[in-house]
């Protein structure tokens, strides 16, 4: 093997080994992420059970629970599911990843009306402003479902091969949120 070869194949050995790492650390962080959700929940109770919450940062005054505590009880029940479905979302392969959305968008608008109002009444309603986010990714789904079957009874593919052919996947997750923009 003459020189310039040997070099290129050290290259992408080195540029292989590199992948393997990155791969190895992002897999660790997630995995550590996921197992202290439990402990991200219970931050609340570091949250003094005031009306008013005074910090370095800001302060916090709950209008209608009148425990700043609860209030935070209520957002880390929401913040730590849109945590966990981001991930599985981010790192989904399957066709319908995209119905993953419905639930993140709807969480994401409780966050949002609660922050807002500070009522008794945020839960409600959510369908009706979830419709259109529905309206897109439901039929888009179905229309992938139906090439894919479509594809399988005309073709000798497997059911595997066909969702590996649908499934798209942007290298980074930068690429993953890009291409819904």
């Amino acid at each position: 093997m003459d020189k310039p070869q040997q070099k290129l194949k050290e290259r992408k050995s080195k540029f292989q080994h590199t992948v393997k790492n990155n791969v190895i650390i992002k897999g660790s962080l997630l995995a550590v992420l996921i197992a202290i959700t439990p402990y991200l929940f219970y931050l609340y109770e570091s949250v003094p059970d005031t009306r008013i919450w005074n910090t370095f940062f800001f302060t916090y005054e709950s209008k209608i629970y009148e425990s700043a505590q609860v209030v935070m009880w209520i957002v880390t029940g929401k913040l730590i599911p849109i945590l966990l479905l981001l991930i599985w979302f981010f790192t989904c392969r399957h066709w319908w990843y995209h119905a993953i959305l419905v639930p993140i968008i709807m969480f994401i608008y409780q966050i949002i009306g609660f922050v807002n109002t500070d009522s008794d009444i945020f839960d409600e309603f959510q369908l009706f402003h979830l419709v259109p986010v529905m309206a897109i990714i439901i039929p888009s789904i179905y229309l992938i479902r139906a090439k894919m079957f479509d594809k399988l009874n005309s073709a000798s593919k497997t059911l595997e091969d066909l969702e590996a052919e649908f499934t798209v996947r942007p290298k980074t997750i930068w690429g993953k949120v890009k291409q819904y923009f």
